[in-house]
């Protein structure tokens, strides 16, 4: 491997070494001894974000449970270049949305549908006029009902009960969101280490735990990770088919790889790879703040999913368009999913660089491809119509970034954290 690969490998293992960690959390911890204070969680909430609906509905509970002050944040949307294709995520919130709240007993209005402008300014102007009371929480979930259920008699109401500016609280809430480094709605902050939504709230409680915060230890956690259980399913026949959308410059497309080729075996379905290229190398800006939370999240998901991360080549590029090469005449060849897998490996685990051919060979071999197979790969440019397809189909079910999957060309899934769903799909078409 080239020293440069080498030497970008040993910068991002040192960014997510447990060691660095530590040290980060504790001089946060240290700070706020010295100066006398509580602890406290940073909760950054987005009016027009079905997620933030979701997580505010925590709030009495985790105040309940850790001793933490919750100080609440009213923040815009995202910038364009942290959130693209806007209006594809609208419309998968709304549903994925709905589907984590049953899953996990929360409220999410049956019939949801994305706000207009007016009724996102009556919900803002609610909020802020809340912003700082005890029963933030419960006022807060109130106010989002009648968002996305569309109700303006009820956001009138609401917002004509309080006296606030919402243009300055979202001045203050955006400026905080920024100083400390972030960019989307619904995430919790503690002493300086991010988690979005009820999906990270596990990790959070497990944070709070570990500082000695956690009134009811031993218990339960408020909102555990949602995982597939691989239940016994009793059918016969055709176990259907399971489309993955990844890329090979995708840490999330890694954690999921592993998990859904399980998940795949255990119920007899086939696993059809829909390879794209990453989204960067498709006009879709990844801008850092955003890469460096990605980062870290994968980290510790990857650490509580038991899989390696933190030995990072970035394969964006030739890397990923070698790799993409080679797994369209590995799929030919009945090796996909285990080059697939290893590459994806490879970049985000074993420091392997897969623009070069060292690497690239090496990754080939594990997967049981000759060295004369890889470079025939990399002479056939139709792996490119291949990924377009792949890209286009992926816009028609209604997403466009990795990983995505679906069953039996049911409804399309974003995620490495949104297995359990399709597990409860498969499970009811059994």
């Amino acid at each position: 491997m080239s020293a440069r690969s080498r030497i970008r490998s040993a910068v991002a293992a040192a960014f997510v070494s447990p060691r660095r960690q530590a040290l980060a959390r504790d001089v946060w911890a240290l700070s706020r001894r010295l100066s006398g204070g509580r602890a406290r969680i940073d909760y950054f909430h987005q009016a027009d974000d079905p997620y933030s609906h979701l997580a505010v509905q925590m709030l009495g509970a985790l105040g309940d449970r850790y001793d933490a002050e919750i100080r609440v944040w009213l923040v815009p949307p995202p910038e364009p270049a942290a959130a693209p294709e806007p209006e594809r995520l609208g419309a998968l919130g709304l549903r994925d949305a709905a589907e984590v709240a049953q899953a996990r007993a929360l409220r999410f209005p049956s019939a949801a549908r994305q706000p207009g402008p007016d009724l996102k300014a009556l919900a803002e102007q609610a909020l802020a006029g809340r912003l700082g009371r005890s029963g933030f929480s419960r006022e807060a979930t109130e106010i989002g009902e009648a968002l996305w259920s569309g109700d303006a008699a009820a956001l009138t109401r609401l917002a004509t009960a309080v006296s606030a500016d919402p243009v300055a609280a979202l001045r203050t809430g955006e400026a905080e969101r920024r100083r400390r480094g972030h960019y989307l709605g619904a995430m919790f902050c503690f002493e300086g280490e991010w988690f979005w939504g009820v999906d990270r709230l596990g990790l959070l409680e497990g944070r709070l735990a570990a500082r000695g915060l956690d009134r009811e230890p031993g218990a339960a956690p408020l909102a555990p990770a949602l995982e597939p259980q691989l239940a016994p399913r009793s059918v016969g026949g055709d176990g259907g088919v399971i489309e993955l959308w990844f890329s090979f410059r995708s840490p999330y497309s890694w954690l999921v790889f592993p998990r859904i080729r399980a998940l795949a075996a255990h119920y007899g379905a086939e696993l059809r790879l829909r390879f794209i290229l990453p989204m960067v190398m498709r006009g879709l800006p990844v801008p850092p703040p955003k890469r460096n939370y990605i980062t870290l999240d994968c980290k510790r998901e990857a650490d509580r999913l038991g899989l390696p991360f933190g030995r990072i080549v970035d394969p964006v590029g030739a890397g990923a368009e070698r790799a993409l090469a080679v797994l369209h005449h590995a799929i030919a060849l009945g090796k996909g999913e285990d080059f697939a897998e290893l590459g994806l490996r490879a970049a985000f685990a074993d420091g392997i660089a897969l623009a070069e051919d060292g690497g690239l060979v090496e990754v080939a071999a594990r997967a049981g491809l000759k060295r004369d197979q890889v470079f025939e790969a990399l002479a056939d440019e139709s792996w490119r119509t291949v990924a377009e397809t792949n890209r286009q189909a992926l816009f028609e079910a209604g997403l466009w970034g990795a990983p995505s999957f679906r069953f039996n060309g049911g409804p399309a899934r974003w995620g490495q954290d949104r297995l359990w769903a399709l597990e409860d799909e498969i499970l009811r078409a059994g």
